[in-house]
């Protein structure tokens, strides 16, 4: 296996900020055109088999960009689970049977606390010393020049040099993670048996001055919102399951959310829309 490389090595690029931040456009505002909509991203996964390129989508399905790196601002980021059965995680026609949008409550079977479910402890996978729930990381991506940033979905694989990349990055620094421009690459690595894509995670630019306050508004605005969309989805999944069928096992611990209902409770962070 190859060396983790997560550089905070800054380069100088020519970052954009999106024309809505020169408005006093305000995170109530964001509230309030978004209230009962749901909110849509262009979504990116790692690629499989130890491909070096991410797959962009275009307005044409058929024909997607490709690209060695992505850069951008990351505005938020947060834990999903997701838990399917044996057999059945690559399988794109099978939901989970348990999932989760904030990687901290479990909606389906087992479901419930997610820190204590028996399935999210390592050793649990068929395959190895895994954990039989699958952890991930999603990733929102403001992009220079847009307006809505795109949603990255991190593999357990991919969780290591992120959480390295933000501690060096940005916490150690004292630093907000949307303070920066940060680039996303990728690299091949081999766990003895088969190829794999994993992330990798380097500093370009730091946001400073005015443009740290217009970066500052916006992110604030954004980081609301969806953190009101994922407790909204988080009971929708809740209610959805909650029809007089036996879907969550008896002896799970009991969800708790709050909020009006719009998305499905499957999860899936390679195959799926998943939830913001």
């Amino acid at each position: 296996m190859t060396t983790q490389n997560t550089s905070t090595t800054m380069e100088p690029v020519n970052f954009q900020l999106p024309a809505v931040m020169d408005s006093s456009f305000t995170s109530e505002d964001l509230a309030d055109d978004m209230e009962g909509l749901q909110m849509s991203f262009q979504r990116i996964k790692i690629p499989a088999g130890g491909n070096l390129v991410f797959e962009i989508p275009t307005d044409d399905p058929d024909n997607p960009n490709y690209e060695k790196t992505i850069e951008g601002v990351l505005i938020f980021h947060h834990d999903a689970n997701a838990y399917w059965p044996e057999g059945s995680e690559y399988d794109e026609n099978t939901a989970p049977l348990c999932s989760s949008v904030n990687g901290k409550q479990g909606i389906g079977e087992p479901g419930g606390s997610c820190v204590m479910c028996a399935m999210n402890q390592y050793g649990t996978s068929a395959e190895g010393r895994g954990k039989a729930c699958k952890n991930m990381r999603m990733l929102y991506l403001l992009q220079s020049g847009e307006c809505v940033p795109i949603q990255i979905s991190l593999p357990p694989t991919s969780l290591k040099p992120f959480k390295n990349f933000i501690n060096q990055a940005f916490l150690l620094r004292r630093r907000p993670s949307y303070g920066s421009v940060i680039q996303i690459g990728l690299r091949k690595e081999n766990n003895g048996g088969n190829d794999y894509s994993v992330a990798t995670f380097r500093l370009l630019e730091n946001f400073e001055g005015e443009d740290l306050a217009q970066i500052r508004s916006y992110a604030e605005g954004f980081r609301e919102q969806i953190k009101l969309t994922l407790k909204q989805r988080a009971e929708m999944a809740k209610e959805q399951l909650d029809d007089g069928c036996d879907y969550i096992n008896a002896d799970s611990q009991p969800t708790s959310a709050a909020g009006p209902v719009y998305m499905t409770p499957a999860i899936d962070g390679d195959r799926e829309a998943l939830p913001a």
